[in-house]
């Protein structure tokens, strides 16, 4: 995505205002952090917001040494390409503020995982996942997508059946790489101890909750998710070369608006009458209405810039029932996913690249992409002709994503496992990341929850030379209890400190 520059003038503005939203983009950083954070138990909390850290300091690495080469690299060169070739660090004239707002993406995208996958993996592994996605799992993604050399990109000198795939800002690339991988991840990893099975391995009859340690993080990443999503889209509008950018932009604005707000009563209400109907007591989840207002997000990120605003309080009204959907079937399937990353990015990402082949009007269209030829499918049966290249774009970019994803990152995560760098020891995750690896707790207090037996072990373990792993070669969980047959196991809820 190159800037059309009309006017010397209009140079300096333009490279100011990339940065400004990249910058945007940068602080949903934030909003990650926090949101995981708040999902979590209190005795995890230093971990993964080490990790949220992380994904900037390697997101950085991975973009600037391979990612932004893979995705970008070569655009000038002509003809489709399936990965970019030029420009590694930044070399050979690359273009550094289109770097930063690129980088930002990357980072976006890297920190969707963190906290499906929080409470029980290793540092290592989380090193080696944001590296291999960031610099080069996603760029072959965004090349695809966006480059002018992409086999799928709207922008191609001769673009996919006459059109390309309509993604303003990265509903398939970003997000459902993300959730797709936070997916891929999950099953490999497994879930956290307690969560769907007893001390003896026995199947729950009801699965386990773990609370999130505090709503309020929760509810302040929620927002700055909200604010960071306006550099994300209408940011995005500003790589667009059209006379009527302004209104574009501001298009884009409004229905990343009304989709986060359809999403969030979406969710909240829909819940709330299904639990009526189960109990007979009305209640209100929060935590649903969050869920529910980042999928919206989620799914108008791609047709934001070619929809009406009506169709984007419909996309995200579907967003909301389809977070609660998702959410369902991970519990029934039994996958373990901490914040509902899964939901919220795979099928919200998915649902949004499919409804812009839906909902994609003619003339939004051309002012966004200058196309008119191929549009979304509920309007080529009001012209008459039931046209289907558009969806049918959009569905071949939805596949390509999951076919990428699960070829490259399933054996990647696999591979991890199978040489013990992919979950901690039961011991360590009982105890707690914070405790286990930090030296240390997030909060200050004198009690807590982890108990002072199960704290005790993992030291004695330590202390002794050639203590058996916790974790055999092919990644089976023993139990604590193996290891050492006189210490009970640790009966730990979510806090941190120790609990006499």
């Amino acid at each position: 995505m190159n800037i059309q520059i009309r006017s010397s003038t209009t140079l300096p503005l333009l490279l100011h205002l990339q940065n400004v939203k990249g910058a945007l983009v940068y602080f949903m950083q934030a909003g990650f952090a926090m949101l995981c954070a708040g999902s979590i138990r209190t005795k995890n909390v230093m971990n993964v917001l080490l990790w949220n850290l992380l994904d900037s300091c390697g997101g950085a690495i991975g973009f600037w040494s391979i990612g932004y080469a893979f995705a970008y690299g070569g655009d000038d060169m002509g003809g489709k390409t399936f990965i970019g070739h030029a420009n590694f660090f930044l070399m050979d004239g690359a273009d550094m503020e289109d770097w930063f707002f690129q980088f930002a993406f990357a980072c976006a995208l890297s920190s969707i995982v963190a906290g499906t996958v929080a409470e029980r993996s290793k540092m290592q592994a989380y090193l080696c996942y944001s590296l291999f996605l960031t610099g080069f799992v996603y760029p072959v993604v965004a090349h695809a997508f966006w480059s002018t050399n992409g086999w799928l990109s709207n922008s191609a000198s001769n673009p996919l059946w006459g059109s390309g795939v309509i993604d303003l800002a990265g509903s398939g690339p970003v997000h459902m790489t993300g959730g797709v991988t936070a997916l891929v991840m999950a099953l490999v990893l497994g879930p956290r101890i307690g969560r769907f099975h007893d001390s003896d391995g026995n199947l729950l009859d009801v699965p386990r909750e773990f609370p999130p340690h505090s709503v309020a993080l929760q509810f302040l990443g929620t927002f700055c998710l909200w604010f960071g999503w306006y550099g994300f889209n209408p940011g995005s509008t500003l790589n667009i070369s059209s006379e009527k950018l302004g209104d574009v932009a501001s298009l884009a604005a409004v229905n990343t608006t009304l989709g986060a707000a359809a999403g969030a009563v979406s969710a909240l209400f829909t819940k709330s009458i299904r639990e009526t109907r189960r109990t007979g007591v009305t209640t209100y989840d929060l935590t649903a209405a969050m869920n529910g207002c980042l999928t919206g997000l989620v799914a108008i990120t791609a047709p934001c810039a070619t929809v009406e605003p009506w169709a984007g309080f419909v996309i995200g009204i579907i967003a909301g029932w389809l977070y609660l959907l998702g959410s369902h079937l991970l519990v029934m399937y039994r996958i373990d996913d901490a914040v509902d990353a899964i939901p919220v990015h795979m099928v919200g990402g998915a649902w949004g690249v499919i409804s812009a082949g839906l909902f994609t009007n003619e003339s939004r269209l051309e002012a966004a992409f200058g196309m008119t030829e191929n549009i979304g499918w509920f309007y080529e049966w009001g012209r008459g002709s039931g046209n289907f290249t558009l969806l049918g774009i959009q569905l071949i970019a939805v596949l390509f994503i999951l076919a990428w994803v699960f070829a490259i990152m399933g054996p990647f995560f696999i591979i991890l496992n199978y040489y013990n760098w992919l979950r901690v020891d039961p011991l360590e995750e009982e105890v707690g990341l914070d405790i286990s690896r930090h030296n240390g707790s997030v909060y200050n207090y004198e009690e807590g929850t982890a108990k002072v037996e199960s704290i005790d072990s993992l030291h004695k373990r330590r202390s002794i030379r050639g203590s058996h792993s916790g974790r055999s070669k092919s990644g089976k969980i023993t139990q604590i209890n193996d290891t050492f047959p006189d210490e009970p196991i640790a009966n730990i809820e979510s806090g941190v400190g120790v609990q006499e």
